[in-house]
């Protein structure tokens, strides 16, 4: 593997976790608008945030061990 390859994909690898995790937010925004709109109910609502919290969790997690999961994705790659 070229020098500097594995830094490109865990850069990446984080942009794309970044963009992620900003689509989860601002679902997880949208769902606030939701049972006042009467889109959903109420304990809908409570489950669909409750998902989207650890969503949002997993990923931040994900991006602070970046470097745990970017050797997994170059193995694939390869």
């Amino acid at each position: 593997m070229k020098p500097g390859v594995k830094e490109k994909y865990e850069k990446s690898f984080i942009t794309k976790l970044i963009d992620s995790e900003g689509e989860a937010r601002e679902t997880q925004t949208w769902l606030h608008f939701a049972p006042p709109c009467q889109y959903i109910n109420e304990e809908q609502f409570k489950i669909s945030n409750n998902y989207y919290y650890q969503i949002i969790g997993m990923l931040v997690n994900m991006m602070s061990q970046s470097k745990n999961w970017c050797p997994l994705i170059i193995k694939t790659i390869k």
